[in-house]
């Protein structure tokens, strides 16, 4: 009998263990990740699903486990699931599942961001604007409303992934997962609610027990279990919240991006390497590259101000293309690190100083193995380094890495690869034909439009269903007036909460004007030609995406909020603001759904020598057959002001080449600190001139191309060009 219990507890006992194994898979301490037990440093990039489509998801994929990493990180983007409530989306670019078991498929591991607030220059920081009409609402903090929604899409995400079996424990690919994202400086912001909030999401996100760690980047607070990580251009000096975590770096900047009227940001690979294995050097075991591959904001959804190229200078670029040297240095990189790994991963550096800004750091395992980085933090000069009495030439700014402690096989400033073929763009098709439609410019009263006293905030009439908001109203103007005889016409002053508005006097356009990134507040002032009688003013107020970043940006206003002024008259200044306006949401092409193959189909357009060139709000059609080969295609818009772009009724995005580039584009070093204008270009020319168009969204032949443009350009300039190696 005692022999039978003893077996049994025996069973029991190994039950347990075998469980605890299977459901501990992925582990970790202070030094590293485990995975099955065995510690790795491990090499991640981000690549976004809905910024390429699923036929370049394999290449993209491929081309990242090429380039030396382990891990595909992404964010999960919730107004893209859930753009209304309860409706969900998971097909084409949004197909999360297909996207995950594509990264299995290659190999890799999966880090799954599911915030669902994501920040990423992405349209609303990825909560979908119906969540702001929620009785009650406030965005990311000690809410009932917004937790009871967060929740509710969380754990959608989580049961969809549990039931594909996509969790590491389950055997899949997800070795980690992120709540929220960069909340420890919004919680420091607004305090105890803040504080409240944390606590919640984690015990929230701790009950849906899914097998691996959670990760909180920029949150000193993170509360146990979760692991805090950095983000930045350079995270060697971070260190985590608690003892028992591994130093991870969630967000290392590639680049930066882009925003309208901005010129180019690009970091020197030469940098970027720099901070990667000073990073290492300093007991970091986990870093993801943050772009990895950038990708587009197709359609309409970048954040404010954010080009619809969201390219990053990612070592992959925009169009799935190597971007050399970066790709490729960064692949030797990674080659390095590794063949030190035995070393990193059993040991503490041995830390001395040989000369002035030269620095020695040794890693020795007990079993022999045995890892140098040597290092010049010298920002303009070479110098001559003596290890172990082997000289070493280091440039400036630059670390040595040797995995065998002898034999230097990479030195971040040395690119020793080939440059290799130039990423150009070609000509694929230079001319098109095109029909036009000139939308209609409203008066109050007209059908459709809502009157009511004073001013409309813009988002709160449009829900975001579009870039584009009309304010309607009349003007009496009295036969007696001054300046109609004197010929000093009155000055019209327009005060706006951005992002960009064009201004209409009895149908003819006075002017437009538009706001920045950081400042998209607006003023519209100019002088107006009036007439005695009924004058009537169109306001068209435009969006250019929406806020994605801030404390309670829920609460940032868009549109024509005022004061509206008309100054240089016999009473001398009468105020527009709380008189009677009407509104009109969005475009007549819209309504048509000119976007689209069927509405664009069943329109009246003008052709031949009766299109209307270089004129706003007007309409443009063509149609195409797709140009030969595989290399991607893009749009070149240079002779375009600015609008939006389809392609058989897909979204491209917003273009806006009118807006050109500001800034200080002088030449960079890569030595010496980097941040996100140090190193600039494109100045004095069109923020964004090429626009991707995925190879996947054309037929052979009849492919139909839909221009808005709101400015007035000139599309017979148009053309289509190829991406390609040369």
């Amino acid at each position: 009998m005692g022999s039978v219990w003893e077996m049994l507890v025996s069973l029991i006992v190994f039950l347990s263990v075998a469980c605890v194994s299977v459901r501990a898979t992925v582990t970790y301490d202070e030094k590293s990740f485990m995975i099955n037990g065995v510690r790795k440093i491990l090499v991640s990039g981000s690549i976004h699903y809905p910024r390429s489509t699923p036929e370049m998801w394999p290449q993209l994929i491929q081309k990242a486990k090429e380039g030396g990493l382990d891990i595909v990180e992404t964010y999960v983007f919730w107004n893209g699931h859930e753009p209304s409530p309860g409706k969900f989306n998971y097909e084409g670019r949004f197909d999360l599942v297909k996207f995950i078991k594509l990264v299995q498929q290659a190999g890799l591991y999966v880090h799954l961001r599911i915030g669902p607030y994501v920040c990423a220059e992405w349209n609303y920081g990825g909560l979908p604007v119906w969540l702001k009409y929620v009785p009650g609402m406030e965005f990311r903090t000690d809410n009932q409303p917004f937790e009871l929604a967060m929740k509710g899409f969380v754990e959608s995400i989580v049961y969809m992934m549990k039931s594909e079996k996509l969790f590491e424990p389950q055997g899949g690919p997800i070795i980690m997962a992120q709540i929220e994202n960069e909340y420890g400086p919004v919680e420091w912001e607004i305090g105890a609610p803040g504080v409240a909030y944390t606590a919640w999401f984690t015990k929230m996100a701790v009950a849906l027990d899914i097998g691996v760690p959670w990760i909180m980047c920029k949150q000193e607070t993170a509360p146990a279990p979760m692991i805090d990580a950095c983000n930045g251009f350079y995270c060697d000096g971070f260190k985590p919240s608690k003892p028992n975590e591994p130093k991870m770096w969630t967000e290392v900047w590639s680049g930066w991006y882009t925003p309208f009227g901005g010129p180019l940001p690009y970091r020197p690979v030469e940098d970027l390497a720099f901070s990667i294995a000073k990073f290492v050097q300093s007991n970091g075991t986990f870093f993801n590259y943050y772009m990895y591959h950038g990708g587009t904001n197709f359609g309409r959804s970048s954040g404010l101000f954010v080009t619809t190229s969201y390219d990053f200078d990612a070592p992959l670029d925009e169009y799935g293309l190597p971007n050399e040297p970066k790709w490729g240095h960064l692949t030797d990189l990674h080659s390095a690190i590794k063949k030190s790994e035995e070393a990193l991963l059993s040991s503490y550096p041995t830390i001395t100083w040989p000369g002035n800004n030269q620095e020695v750091r040794v890693f020795k395992s007990d079993s022999g193995a045995c890892a140098a980085f040597l290092a010049n933090y010298d920002t303009a000069d070479w110098t001559k380094l003596t290890f172990q009495n082997f000289p070493y030439d280091l440039p400036p700014w630059s670390i040595s890495i040797l995995p065998d402690c002898k034999t230097e096989v990479y030195n971040t400033a040395k690119i020793k690869r080939k440059i290799g073929p130039t990423r150009k763009m070609r000509p694929a098709i230079s001319t098109f034909s095109w029909q036009s439609y000139n939308d209609h410019i409203p008066s109050a009263g007209d059908q459709d439009t809502y009157p009511m006293q004073g001013l409309w905030e813009q988002v709160n009439v449009t829900r975001d269903y579009s870039d584009y908001l009309w304010y309607l109203t009349e003007v009496d103007i009295d036969p007696n007036e001054g300046f109609l005889k004197s010929g000093k016409w009155p000055q019209l002053t327009v005060m706006s909460a951005g992002h960009a508005l064009n201004v209409y006097v009895n149908g003819q356009l006075s002017g437009n004007v538009y706001g920045t990134l950081e400042k998209p507040q607006l003023t519209f002032t100019s002088n107006v030609n009036l007439k005695a009688g009924i004058n009537k003013i169109a306001l068209l107020s435009v969006s250019v995406g929406l806020a994605n970043v801030g404390v309670h940006y829920e609460k940032w206003n868009v549109g024509v909020l005022g004061p509206i002024t008309l100054d240089g008259l016999n009473e001398g200044t009468r105020d527009l603001t709380k008189q009677s306006w009407s509104f009109k949401v969005g475009l007549i092409g819209e309504r048509l759904k000119l976007d689209t193959t069927a509405g664009s189909s069943a329109a009246q357009w003008a052709q031949g020598s009766q299109v209307s060139l270089k004129q706003p709000l007007t309409w443009y059609k063509t149609t195409f057959d797709a140009p030969d080969g595989n290399d991607p295609l893009g749009l070149d818009m240079y002779s375009m002001g600015k609008g939006e772009m389809w392609i058989n009724d897909q979204g491209i995005g917003r273009h806006w080449p009118g807006n050109t580039a500001k800034g200080n584009c002088s030449n960079c070093n890569y030595a010496g600190i980097f941040a996100e204008k140090k190193c600039l270009g494109n100045c004095g020319e069109p923020s964004q001139r090429w626009y991707h168009v995925p190879r996947s969204w054309l037929k052979p032949t009849g492919n139909v191309l839909v221009v808005f443009e709101e400015w007035g350009g000139d599309p017979t300039k148009i053309s289509m060009v190829k991406r390609t190696l040369l």
